[in-house]
């Protein structure tokens, strides 16, 4: 294997100039794609669907943990897998640190069916700290799973009614895994000043609700930006 080819440092330069136009294009329309995903209508959810987690049964509402929108992760662990999928291990390995979705009123879930005792035991396994749960046989397949794994979006309305507003899988969702891109694919985005959401949708300046993540309490953000972030303006 040779590697890429050997250029000029002016040569290069020009290449990739060029290639940051084409960048940029796909960025803005990346944007323009998520600002059309906020858009989209959600269908009521109206069946009662359990689950079992390590603190024992749970509803759909109770996956919230009193937030307002909630992501789900269908992971392929089933009852006595010998060989627990790669795949999805991957995907979770790659998950950022949840605090920060918290602080957007945003909860991510996996489930699975296997059993709560052996999700316990492989979560321990792999060092995961995100909320696990054992599903039903007829949640999987309701929205859009039906075998392998998928990613699913619930929004809980003022009134406390349950929406689905969102799915995706196979190799859309290996895109999807920063704080941001899990963000992207809620009903209410960001939540920062320059995304183009519905009218009334909550938004703040962006970078001033970033924390460390052992600092989040719900405040009110910062008004101060930190210096070390650019204008959003200018991305």
């Amino acid at each position: 294997m040779t590697g890429p080819r050997i250029a000029s440092r002016e040569e290069w330069q020009a290449a990739r100039e060029a290639l940051l136009v084409k960048e940029k294009a796909h960025m803005r329309a990346s944007d323009a794609l998520a600002a059309e995903r906020r858009r989209l209508p959600m269908v009521l959810v109206e069946k009662d669907y359990r689950f079992e987690g390590p603190d024992g049964a749970a509803s759909l509402a109770d996956l919230f943990q009193g937030r307002r929108q909630l992501i789900v992760y269908h992971h392929m662990l089933k009852p006595d897998d010998p060989e627990p999928c790669s795949g999805c291990a991957m995907y979770v390995d790659n998950l950022g640190h949840l605090s920060h979705l918290n602080a957007r009123d945003t909860t991510m879930v996996l489930v699975s069916r296997a059993p709560i005792g052996q999700i316990e035991a492989f979560r321990e396994r792999m060092g995961w700290t995100v909320p696990w749960y054992e599903t039903t046989d007829d949640f999987n397949p309701d929205f859009g799973v039906r075998g392998g794994f998928g990613l699913n979006v619930f929004f809980r309305d003022d009134e406390g009614r349950i929406g689905h507003s969102y799915y995706t899988s196979n190799r859309a969702v290996e895109a999807i895994g920063t704080i941001w891109s899990l963000l992207d694919i809620t009903p209410l985005g960001r939540q920062e000043s320059w995304e183009d959401s519905p009218e009334g949708w909550p938004q703040t300046k962006p970078y001033q609700w970033w924390r460390l993540h052992d600092e989040y309490d719900h405040s009110p953000a910062r008004e101060a930006a930190p210096a070390c972030h650019a204008s959003a303006a200018s991305a």
